[in-house]
């Protein structure tokens, strides 16, 4: 029998099983989603019941293979979200989506106790996003349904609430605390005085290495338990376990996040201004993160731009990037597209595209995008010296991001990673015992390097 470190990886839309052996090869995998149900105001949310009974079900499957041997288990998911359990270990409410709108009443009734904003997103690494700040969730649970509150006898951020199915054990942990929650003071390394004045210590559990491990019989087997990790800092583990020098990653999707896990200083007000959190590595250290609405903005825009141009909707991922079209396109080139999912103080009222084909617009249109990314790998590294650029996720096989990405920050080495695994390898490395070597990367992510173009 094989044997195999079990990972449960939950996103908002795909629930994905893994299965690594001993060299982090993945042996096995299976993915499912649910429909969402929806919460008491008829928001949309996880169903969570289905996505226990899948968890279970799965894992008590796979334990009964003869093909594979599980020593242990781990877990990664998205934060922001938290888990109310009471006295008996029931589910008290269902699981807040922090894309749920938070009345400005209670924002504003939070600020006037223990403002100025400014002050409390400094330490705390989060800007002011509402139910995306699970501190603000409880604080708005608490001050608006108290009888509900008065239930809980613990509250467990979702990776956790997950390693609690298969432990029965509360435990809270470093990088689900430390992502944006507005929880965690980062100057003094524990949780904000306003956690202590509203009381909520008490229904955190006792905090834990994100190394740590339950060691259990589960079902008549021994096995190794981790207590979860949150997906972004699980994506960045083996990353940080396997390279030397300082370094950024850009993990591309919806969101494009500039990851600086060497900024040693504590964000500026200025940082806040320029959509700067902090997320959390799993020893507590503060990891500077810059947030753009990459992904997101460039559907919006693609779309709108092949309905324009009169050609299929998927034209876009033909299109390779072009020195000679590039080059005309920067001879005298202003902004020309207005954004939709952010501002900019350089955007246009309104859209203009009068170039008369497809790929010069497409060209503009990423060397706008581009700029942007620049700037934001730019406010993550601070004053860092950085020479190492990682991008991985959906753009890393843009072809005209990332040669414009690499002519435009000519002073750093960019390499390309390829690995729809990361959050997923990460939470597998942080349960392991073993050390990675400076291969691991190019072994398990198919790591390119890219060489800018040759300017004329």
């Amino acid at each position: 029998m094989k044997k195999v470190t079990a990972i449960f990886d939950i996103g908002k839309t795909n629930k994905k099983f893994f299965l690594f052996d001993v060299d982090y090869q993945e042996v096995y995998r299976e993915y499912t989603n649910f429909d969402t149900i929806v919460d008491e105001d008829g928001h949309p949310t996880e169903d969570l019941k289905s996505l226990q009974n899948w968890l279970k079900n799965v894992f008590d499957r796979i334990l009964k293979s003869e093909k594979y041997n599980i020593t242990a288990i781990n877990f990664s998911t998205y934060g922001a979200s938290l888990v109310h359990l009471d006295e008996q270990g029931e589910v008290v409410t269902p699981l807040y989506n922090y894309t749920k709108p938070l009345d400005k009443k209670v924002i504003d009734s939070f600020f006037e106790k223990y403002g100025p904003e400014d002050k409390i997103s400094v330490t705390t690494g989060s800007s002011n996003d509402g139910m995306l700040n699970s501190g603000m969730q409880l604080y708005w649970l608490k001050h608006t349904k108290p009888a509900v509150f008065k239930k809980i006898k613990y509250s467990l951020h979702l990776p956790q609430y997950i390693s609690y199915i298969f432990t029965g054990i509360p435990i809270s942990e470093y990088t689900s605390i430390g992502c944006h929650t507005s929880l965690w003071d980062f100057s003094k390394k524990d949780y904000h005085d306003w956690v202590y004045a509203e009381e909520f210590y008490k229904i955190l559990p006792p905090i834990v290495s994100t190394e740590t491990s339950i060691n259990l019989n589960y079902n008549g087997k021994r096995i190794k338990i981790g207590v979860g990790i949150h997906d972004s800092s699980a994506a960045l583990l083996p990353y940080v376990r396997s390279i030397k020098k300082k370094f950024i990653l850009v993990s591309t999707g919806t969101w494009s996040i500039a990851l600086n896990p060497f900024s040693e200083k504590l964000l500026t007000k200025e940082d806040i201004d320029k959509n700067c959190i902090n997320y959390m590595r799993i020893n507590g250290k503060p990891v500077k993160s810059a947030r753009l609405f990459l992904g997101n903005e460039y559907t919006l825009q693609v779309k709108e731009m092949a309905e324009f141009f009169g050609v299929n909707e998927d034209y876009h991922k033909s299109v390779k990037f072009n020195n000679d079209t590039y080059f005309e396109i920067v001879k005298d080139m202003d902004p020309i597209f207005k954004w939709k999912g952010f501002t900019t103080k350089q955007m246009p009222k309104k859209t203009n595209i009068y170039y008369d084909n497809f790929e010069h617009a497409y060209h503009h249109l990423m060397t706008e995008l581009v700029l942007l990314q620049v700037e934001s790998i730019k406010i993550a590294a601070g004053d860092e010296p950085i020479e190492k650029l990682y991008i991985d996720g959906g753009f890393s096989d843009n072809d005209v991001y990332i040669k414009l990405l690499s002519h435009y920050l000519r002073n750093m080495e960019l390499r390309t990673t390829d690995s729809s695994l990361g959050s997923a390898l990460g939470a597998a490395i942080a349960i392991s015992d073993s050390k990675l070597n400076s291969k691991f990367l190019k072994k398990n992510y198919s790591l390119k390097k890219h060489v800018p173009f040759i300017i004329k």
